[in-house]
């Protein structure tokens, strides 16, 4: 028997909204998780039991990502500069707002496979699912995404991330 998708949210709620901030930053990720748990919460009485509920969710979760992407290019902002500093805007370290600048600025895919390994813990099978490519592109965008990371920050991306 399937939980109540109430007790879905509760367990999985955190994790999608990791993914959503990592993808979109803090200020697009509420509406991202919000959109992601609208549409599972349709889609949950059709999911069969023995599916991967959390892989199903990040799946939901990047596609709103990527809507929301598609969306921010369609509607560019007629701003130079950011008229004020950022302050961590959710981010449990506020010392963290440069690596998660550095994070922000990785190519797409390596971006995307960072928030789905070290984030969202999901293996690299789905991580090719959900990004369209195979196991050993999924994987190879990870090191390169981790490997750029510690050009920047080698004290705050531990060996250990990449095991």
């Amino acid at each position: 028997m399937k939980q109540p998708f109430e007790s879905v949210v509760a367990q999985h709620g955190a994790t999608v909204l990791r993914v959503c901030r990592v993808v979109l930053g803090p200020h697009d990720a509420d509406d991202a998780w919000s959109e992601t748990f609208l549409s599972a919460m349709r889609a949950y009485p059709d999911l069969p039991e023995t599916a991967n509920v959390e892989a199903w969710l990040v799946t939901i979760a990047h596609r709103k990502a990527i809507d929301v992407l598609r969306a921010a290019k369609r509607n560019p902002l007629p701003v130079d500069e950011v008229p004020e500093k950022p302050t961590g805007q959710g981010v449990s370290n506020v010392e963290a707002v440069g690596l998660w600048a550095a994070v922000k600025e990785l190519p797409s895919k390596q971006r995307q496979a960072i928030a789905y390994r070290y984030v969202a813990g999901l293996a690299y099978a789905e991580i090719a699912e959900i990004l369209g490519g195979t196991v050993a592109a999924a994987r190879r965008a990870a090191a390169d995404g981790l490997n750029n990371l510690r050009k920047h920050y080698p004290d705050a991306i531990t060996k250990g991330a990449s095991s």
